[in-house]
């Protein structure tokens, strides 16, 4: 059964080299159910609105099982957050999400499968290390970006909440069919 393992929203606003001068993609797992509307976790921000966010890109999701695979490429953990998203989800293959797809999460919540996540130099500043150094190339060519997702009905989630996947549109494309690497 695929589930949410959880739910992340901004820790802190980071300084960042970056042009905006500041990040929000330090996100956290949050703790019991916590509401997502048209932009998505209460609470949560996005410093840079131009690339980030919006109706379009409320949620981003990522996977346990590329999180994990992810863990043993860096040698470290990667806990939920680290990449920025703000659900970790568990036994769905994200990356195989058609664009139109329609999941709900919980009772209420229904989101809807935009678009890939496109990795920026920002998302590389925050793994940091040696790996910052060709993160963007190296985490577009292994493939495991997860989606972004549109809120379509808002509602409450938290860690443990069954995902099902309610609609699937025949034929469309999924994320990694769209996928332009920067």
């Amino acid at each position: 059964m695929p589930r949410l393992v959880a739910v992340c929203a901004v820790h802190a606003l980071l300084p960042d080299a970056g042009t905006i001068g500041i990040t929000a993609i330090d996100k956290r797992p949050v703790d019991g159910a916590v509401k997502v509307g048209p932009y998505g976790v209460y609470a949560d921000v996005q410093a840079d609105r131009k690339h980030h966010g919006g109706l379009d890109k409320a949620l981003y999701a990522y996977a346990q099982e590329d999180a994990e695979w992810w863990a043993g490429e860096l040698g470290r953990e990667v806990p939920p957050g680290l990449f920025g998203e703000n659900l970790r989800t568990e036994g769905l293959d994200v990356n195989a999400a058609r664009v139109g797809e329609v999941w709900r999460i919980g009772d209420l919540l229904r989101v809807e499968v935009t678009m890939p996540r496109t990795p920026c130099q920002t998302f590389a500043r925050r793994i940091g290390g040696a790996e910052a150094r060709g993160w963007v190339k190296r985490f577009s060519d292994a493939r495991r970006l997860g989606p972004y997702l549109k809120v379509v009905r808002s509602g409450r989630i938290a860690a443990g909440d069954e995902i099902v996947v309610e609609h699937r549109p025949e034929g469309a494309p999924t994320i990694l069919d769209v996928y332009r690497a920067p």
